[in-house]
């Protein structure tokens, strides 16, 4: 959003991805048991994090796309192995400001069995798959498939068993050419579907793209695999011809991969022109758990009359949540639950849930803090708005400057196992690691100096 600071950083990433881009076969290799300062130590798991482009801040195409491996010790700490060149270029779609540059979740994302990693090339309008090896490096597999629309940013998947395929996978794009020029207000995207296959390549499924009838910010695949939600940004913005409202949109995935022609159901905590002049939710992060709860996080940009952000109008941020029911409707369990009070929490965006499933962490862009609610079947509570705190920027009155000095807390991710939880700092290049106990977080450290300190999306952990 509005922090812009540069750093030699940017300029040994580049080195690095010219170094990748002219490596035959795009792959890097892993460092012996992962290397860094102490080689004797095992790697446990790895963590990705993507570049979306190489730092500049120029227009919606930001050149080069990397992903940046870690492997991942017993005790949460982590070593660069390296970066692997994604074959497209990265994107900014928020005003060129740096910070959330798509707007969504799941720009980069992975397969069950931690075997293929998925990104999206939001500047060439395509995604990428790779093979993720036995000592969690990277291999490119095939050249990036187009994706039909503008902006791809976020992705989708679900295992499938068919004959040559290993999973189903849909992705998002945040518009098409007609609404491009209108901005976040006015966009309409699209959705549209690949198979997986056996080897890691994708494969386009034709006829599998949807219009969508406003801006998407994230896409995801219920447990069952039955039901495909899509969530929006700008839902019920004045500037949205459509003037769709909906904030959850659920399609029918048939045995052939392919959507429901329409949404089978929608739902949305807060309408446009509500008496109590709640702003609009814009609808991030999300994830689908247990019986097809869809729990939601939302950040209260657009103003209770369809009108655009503007500050110090935006409101504390909220989590939402529905139940899919048999014929894809949605059924409110909780609406609107706050991640703050007297607007310190505004910007609720991202989320993930421990491994008990019975807590998630919402992550705050502008306070830079990850905030703890309490989940049961549904229903949710806030029981820490700061479970973990960085450099941000409190209150309501720090106009266009509130990301001026802010870390700017987006993506953020739960290793399998349940122990670590890593958060993407997109104003600052940096990954912070925190240990979980049960419903609180302990501090480890935080690993720098290999990511852009600006125009960043998407992290996944294994």
């Amino acid at each position: 959003m509005k922090k812009l600071k540069f750093n030699i950083g940017i300029l040994l990433l580049a080195t690095l991805i010219f170094a990748s881009c002219n490596n035959d076969d795009d792959t890097i290799t892993n460092l012996p048991n992962g290397g860094g300062d102490d080689q004797s130590r095992e790697l446990v798991g790895a963590v990705y994090a993507m570049t979306n482009g190489n730092g500049q801040i120029a227009g919606n195409e930001q050149g080069p796309n990397t992903i940046i491996t870690y492997g991942r010790y017993a005790d949460g700490k982590l070593t660069p192995i390296g970066p692997v060149a994604t074959g497209g270029n990265g994107g900014d779609y928020d005003g060129g400001e740096g910070l959330d540059p798509l707007i969504s979740a799941y720009a980069l994302t992975k397969t069950d069995d931690n075997t293929s990693l998925l990104a999206v090339n939001a500047g060439s309008n395509t995604i990428s798959a790779f093979n993720i090896n036995d000592d969690f490096s990277l291999t490119l597999v095939g050249t990036p498939q187009p994706t039909g629309a503008i902006g791809p940013n976020s992705i989708a998947y679900s295992e499938r068993v068919l004959p040559g395929v290993k999973g189903l996978v849909y992705v998002t794009n945040i518009t098409r050419p007609e609404f491009l020029s209108q901005g976040e207000p006015a966009q309409q995207g699209t959705v549209t579907g690949f198979w997986l296959m056996e080897d890691g390549a994708l494969s386009p499924i034709s006829g599998s793209t949807r219009d969508l009838k406003n801006r998407p910010s994230a896409v995801q695949i219920s447990p069952d695999g039955q039901w495909l939600v899509v969530t929006s940004i700008n839902s019920g913005a004045a500037g949205l011809a459509t003037g769709d409202e909906s904030e959850v949109t659920v399609f029918n995935i048939g045995g052939d991969g392919l959507l429901s022609n329409t949404p089978w159901g929608t739902g949305t905590s807060t309408l446009r022109g509500n008496a109590e002049q709640r702003n609009l939710p814009s609808a991030i992060g999300f994830q689908i758990v247990g019986n097809n709860y869809v729990v939601v996080t939302e950040a209260r940009e657009f103003q209770y009359n369809g009108a655009p952000p503007a500050f110090p109008a935006l409101q504390d941020g909220s989590v939402s949540t529905w139940q899919i029911q048999s014929d894809g409707s949605l059924n409110p369990i909780s609406l609107d639950v706050r991640s703050g009070t007297g607007n310190t929490g505004r910007t609720a965006c991202w989320l993930d849930f421990t491994a008990d499933g019975n807590t998630f962490f919402v992550s705050n862009a502008i306070e830079a803090g990850l905030a703890a609610y309490s989940y049961d079947n549904g229903v949710v509570t806030l029981i820490d708005q700061v479970a973990a705190t960085g450099t941000g920027t409190g209150g309501a009155d720090n106009g266009p400057d509130a990301f001026a000095s802010t870390d700017g807390w987006i993506d953020l991710w739960i290793t399998d196992d349940g122990e670590y939880l890593y958060q993407l700092y997109g104003l600052d290049g940096t990954i912070g690691i925190y240990k979980i106990n049960g419903t609180s977080l302990e501090f480890v450290g935080e690993e720098s100096g290999n990511l852009p300190d600006t125009n960043t999306q998407g992290i996944v952990a294994i």
